[in-house]
């Protein structure tokens, strides 16, 4: 009976360091699992990133947005938050950059832009066996999944908590916001030349959440010369714009030369600082609240305080 009992002892032993073996091996295999970027590359990986260079300023952003920013060698031109990004070497800026310079700094991880950096380069680098993870957002629920990506590349702990941070203020925002009228909106990301963007553009995607309606949606690509015939043909009830102008005096400025337009008749001009509806990071919720907020003031009667 005795020796029954140790027997089972011993297996019962045996068992339980069979399975703290195992357990062993399973944060080995996780690293061992290949990331998945944005051209649907597999990016293999021993351990986590350590020393990352970022190819665009919303990658910089969302690096440090995941907790990340510590592994920072380098970053784009342009890179300007949050403040301590300023003080990082620049390799280029999002057409282009110094391959040379980059490969001098030794990085484990190269994050890099899918529509913004160029394939020809992101390709010499991975044949010189630098590690490129490739990321676009061209929606605003593609940011918290670009956040998890580089937060799993990183091994960033703040990863999971900062996606799920942005997925549940962007739902409120659009509970809050979807029953209002809907708004026609010229969108202007430049004005000599007029430009702006498409329906498949995160700036158009962040106008549909206060229920604002793009009057280029349609057209084609993402980014879109026009005329300034074409947007008085389209008579839009507001214009939003940023980037070429400096505040909405500005802005208002550039159009009221064109004063039966409805948009500048009724003083529904509204700037917003392009950082805060032109970049694919958490930023861009401050924007949409902003811009939600214009909008609403449009939907008041005549005469009533904005």
């Amino acid at each position: 009976m005795l020796w029954w009992t140790n027997k089972r002892r011993v297996r019962t032993l045996s068992n339980a360091a069979l399975c703290v073996l195992l357990l062993s091996f399973l944060p080995l295999a996780a690293e061992a699992l290949p990331l998945i970027d944005d051209r649907g590359a597999a990016i293999e990986r021993k351990r986590p990133a350590a020393r990352i260079v970022s190819l665009a300023p919303f990658i910089t952003e969302l690096i440090y947005a995941v907790g990340a920013g510590g592994k920072l060698i380098a970053v784009s031109a342009y890179s300007d938050y949050p403040p301590a990004a300023r003080a990082l070497p620049r390799v280029g800026d999002a057409a282009t950059f110094d391959v040379e310079k980059l490969l001098a700094l030794r990085p484990d991880l190269v994050i890099a832009w899918k529509s913004g950096n160029s394939l020809s380069e992101i390709e010499r680098l991975e044949r010189l066996h630098i590690p490129v993870l490739v990321v676009e957002a061209q929606k605003l629920d593609d940011i918290p999944r670009v956040m998890r990506l580089i937060g799993s590349a990183a091994g960033a702990a703040d990863g999971e908590t900062a996606a799920r941070n942005f997925t549940d203020r962007l739902t409120a925002l659009r509970l809050r916001h979807r029953d209002k009228r809907l708004v026609s909106v010229f969108l202007e990301i430049w004005h000599s030349p007029l430009m702006t963007v498409s329906g498949r553009h995160f700036a158009s995607d962040a106008l549909t959440v206060c229920r604002g309606a793009n009057v280029f949606a349609d057209a084609a690509g993402l980014t879109v010369h026009v005329n300034v015939e074409s947007v008085l043909a389209a008579d839009p009830e507001a214009i939003v714009g940023g980037a070429s102008n400096e505040d909405r005096g500005a802005l208002a400025r550039n159009w009221q030369r064109f004063p039966y337009l409805k948009a500048v008749r009724n003083g529904h001009i509204f700037y917003l600082h392009p950082d805060l509806i032109q970049r694919q990071t958490p930023r861009i919720l401050d924007g949409v609240e902003q811009l939600c907020a214009a909008l609403e003031s449009t939907r008041k009667p005549a005469g009533s305080p904005k």
